[in-house]
């Protein structure tokens, strides 16, 4: 589950220091990934944030940096290249090998992609490896750039406009794309590979992820990301490919892998820094985000915390009555609990103008429904355990919050 996003640099291949953030689940780490951003984007476009929080939340480690010249990065983006960006990445392991993990997962979006797959079958340690909105080979991006492109190779730098910013390209960097070739590097890569992209992007075509799936190795997987854009600006768009990426990652990393950290006997919550409310939830090894809805300024990410409150009474209600089902032998299928919360008066009907304005208390309504037909005598019996339900009781009876504060080093 997200909840601690580091700031970090690390030197790049010219020795600049390179803006990073990691991104550490709160609680085991299974495994570290590293996220190689879009063509002229940065670390923090929105598709790397989701992607890095979602996976955070199910307990994989993500480190994702600007490359030279780029975001909060040293270096000036004319002496680079896309062997340079290979050069950032493999440094950006290097970092990681040395300070944590080396990376089992490798995540590039659109040039970065193609960058991923150029290094993927040289960093033994990658389980797995995913690629958004990719082309097949690295001169695609000179379609970006347009004419530039050829003013460059004429005059030795050009000027292109990119998202509203002025970008420096050098004859060394159109010289550099159309010497890459990737089919080869694809075919060597030998790892699981997911492939997303859009049919109607824009930017890259989807018949580049088509090439890329034909150059590539079993065990590969393709989902179309329908309907979105290359930059996978709208939040749905980018949530939906961080679920995506996160289901099918399990498969390739352990299910839990504790790195020497003692479970948690209790409950923690901790901000992410992904919107005003999110925050991530580790209960044991479960992960989970809470949040609060879009109207009131959330991002809708998880349950709000009255919703934890009708998720508990409404859970411990089904396995209070499972149990009792079982011990009795009474056979009452399958239990389905809804819950809902609202903020009633005290006592019915509103205050009349010279009475004074009622208290509020909270109000759960809790509707049980089994299959089968329910009897007036078998519904008072439900209607019984399920107020021993000790969630319910906590809920009715009072109880104590003691609180601590402290620092953090």
């Amino acid at each position: 589950m997200s909840a601690v996003v580091q700031s970090v640099s690390f030197p790049g291949h010219s020795g600049a220091r390179l803006s990073a953030r990691l991104e550490l689940p709160n609680g085991p780490v299974r495994g570290y990934a590293l996220f190689a951003h879009c063509f002229a984007c940065s670390k923090d476009v929105l598709a790397a944030r989701r992607i890095s929080a979602n996976l955070a939340r199910i307990g994989v480690a993500v480190l994702r940096f600007d490359f030279t010249g780029l975001g909060g990065s040293e270096g000036e983006f004319a002496d680079t290249s896309f062997s340079s960006n290979i050069a950032d990445l493999t440094a950006a392991i290097d970092y990681l090998r040395t300070h944590y993990q080396a990376p089992a997962v490798l995540i590039g979006h659109s040039l970065g992609g193609a960058a991923v797959l150029a290094l993927a079958k040289d960093v033994p340690e990658a389980r797995a490896v995913v690629v958004i909105g990719a082309p097949a080979d690295p001169s695609h991006v000179l379609k970006t750039i347009g004419p530039a492109a050829q003013d460059a190779l004429t005059d030795g730098t050009a000027v292109v406009e990119l998202g509203g910013r002025s970008f420096t390209v050098t004859r060394q960097f159109v010289e550099d794309v159309q010497g890459h070739r990737l089919e080869a590097a694809i075919h060597a890569v030998r790892k699981p590979l997911l492939i997303l992209h859009s049919p109607v992007d824009q930017v890259v075509g989807v018949d580049n992820a088509t090439r890329i799936f034909l150059a590539a190795r079993h065990p590969k997987s393709f989902v179309s990301l329908d309907h979105a854009d290359h930059l996978l600006t709208a939040p749905q768009d980018a949530a939906a490919a961080a679920q995506v990426i996160g289901g099918w990652l399990s498969r390739y990393l352990p299910a839990d892998a504790p790195q020497g950290e003692a479970a948690i006997e209790h409950v923690r919550v901790m901000e992410t820094g992904e919107g005003q409310f999110q925050n991530a939830v580790q209960a044991g090894r479960h992960r989970l985000f809470a949040d609060e809805p879009a109207s009131v300024g959330g991002t809708d990410t998880g349950p709000s915390p009255y919703d934890f409150l009708s998720i508990a009474l409404g859970a411990c209600t089904s396995m209070t009555l499972r149990l009792y089902a079982a011990r009795k032998g009474l056979a009452l299928g399958r239990i389905q609990v809804d819950v809902s919360h609202e903020k009633i008066h005290v006592r019915d009907g509103v205050a009349g103008a010279d009475t004074p304005v009622q208290p509020k208390i909270d109000c759960f309504t809790r509707i049980i429904t089994v299959d089968g037909e329910v009897g007036e005598e078998l519904a008072a019996k439900i209607a019984e355990i399920a107020g021993k339900c000790p969630v319910h009781r906590t809920l009715e009876n009072s109880a104590q919050v003691l609180t601590q504060v402290r620092g953090r080093a």
